[in-house]
């Protein structure tokens, strides 16, 4: 498979070093991806530079994925406008170790052109200020470290002399891999640009070697805004942070334009059979096809199988034709894991017990309204709905209305629920 073309036709080439392709079809090559370790989970913006190292695997190539203990520590200057806080070594460890596990479940570190998993702190640890100033410094020069756009756009609200320097360690890091590992390509966002071809500089200047770049376009929604972040901002890739229900309506709440653009990119399928659905799509756009694929294709590579089909199943009885009669058929597990992360509130049984209102729950007991007044316009336009079932504002609830005796389902609206727990 021709790597870089299979890229191109995707939609996830931004641009490349001459001669990379001509690299990639001659032989064997180990590409690498950074990954900084800012939080204990990837999110949906890492996506990509996973997808290029999967893609890179899938072409028959190594790829080498970084996590970044000693860069994580400085933090990128790149796409930022203030500086980064700084992380104690302690929570970046604790970091390191979650994202390395992630990565192992997203790429392949088995079989002939198994990935390969490093950290930078490894060998940047071994260097004083001295040795590094001497062994890397000199070999960069300020004026062509200024000239980069992730250093010209901070210079006006300020970048300190630790992110003005993280481009130069990248650059070693790219030197030290391509010495020692042998990898001759880095790849990522078209932000890293700047930084990824300070790597094959500074690999040029100290060793006279060639050394390859390649980067995809950064994604962003329709509106131009950042890709990867919802109303509640980040949509990561942990269940821990964002439920498999969550993430998954994140692709189906995508706009058609959105997902015309995104299907080549976060879809394994081939790009013919990609491209006949986009077809079918335009054709019946109300169907939502290239959203169901994208969420059945992200969600189940994410979170696997069994996650996505529940995610579905919990998608379909609240959005869909699930039903009244199949709620009452749910036992507790089952309520649990297919409404996790459904907004959830607390009552005592002893307030149904007594014959609470719908009105008194949702207004009072509860924050599904914020009002009495918003809750009754709600009521009198039949958009208040308990366990799938339209119901008024004055609806006694007892005890016989309890899900798996202990929940009560309530729709706001067709598309807003909330999970109260009776106990």
């Amino acid at each position: 498979m021709n790597f870089v073309e299979e890229l191109r036709r995707r939609g996830l080439l931004h641009d490349a070093i001459p001669g990379t392709e001509e690299l990639l079809l001659n032989e064997k090559v180990k590409g690498y991806v950074g990954f900084d370790p800012t939080a204990t989970s990837l999110h949906i913006g890492n996506l990509v530079p996973i997808i290029l190292l999967r893609h890179l695997q899938l072409a028959g190539h190594t790829p080498v994925a970084l996590v970044g203990g000693a860069t994580g520590m400085i933090g990128d200057p790149s796409g930022k406008s203030a500086e980064r806080n700084l992380i104690d070594e302690a929570q970046l460890q604790r970091n390191v170790d979650a994202i390395r596990a992630q990565l192992e479940k997203y790429i392949d570190f088995t079989g002939p052109n198994a990935a390969i998993l490093v950290n930078n702190y490894d060998w940047i640890k071994k260097f004083s200020f001295l040795d590094f100033l001497r062994d890397a410094g000199k070999h960069i020069s300020v004026n062509y470290m200024m000239a980069k756009d992730s250093v010209k756009n901070r210079l006006e609200t300020g970048i300190s002399f630790t992110e003005f320097s993280y481009q130069l360690i990248q650059g070693y890091d790219f030197y030290h891999l391509w010495k020692n590992e042998g990898v001759k390509l880095q790849m990522g966002g078209s932000d890293q640009w700047g930084n990824i071809t300070t790597g094959t500089e500074f690999i040029r200047r100290k060793a006279g070697g060639e050394a390859y770049a390649l980067v995809a376009p950064l994604i962003t929604k329709a509106d131009g805004s950042k890709f990867g972040k919802s109303e509640q901002g980040n949509v990561w890739l942990s269940p821990e942070f964002t439920s498999p229900y969550k993430f998954f309506q994140f692709w189906m709440n995508i706009t058609d334009e959105e997902a015309m653009k995104l299907i080549k990119i976060f879809s394994f399928r081939p790009v013919d059979e990609l491209e006949h659905l986009m077809a079918k799509h335009a054709e019946a756009p109300h169907e939502r096809a290239l959203q169901k694929t994208l969420a059945e294709d992200v969600t189940t590579w994410i979170h696997g199988a069994d996650e996505y089909k529940k995610a579905l199943e919990a998608s379909e009885i609240l959005f869909g034709r699930g039903t009244a009669e199949q709620l009452a058929e749910f036992d507790e597990a089952r309520i649990l894991s297919v409404f996790e992360g459904v907004p959830t509130f607390s009552i005592s049984k002893d307030k149904i017990s007594a014959g609470l209102n719908m009105l008194s729950l949702v207004a009072e007991e509860t924050d599904i309204f914020a009002s009495k007044g918003d809750a009754k316009r709600m009521f009198t336009n039949n958009g208040v709905l308990l366990n799938k079932t339209n119901v008024n504002d004055s609806y006694t609830l007892g005890l016989n209305d309890l899900l798996a005796g202990k929940f009560l389902l309530v729709g706001k609206g067709k598309k807003n629920f909330n999970l109260v727990v009776v106990e």
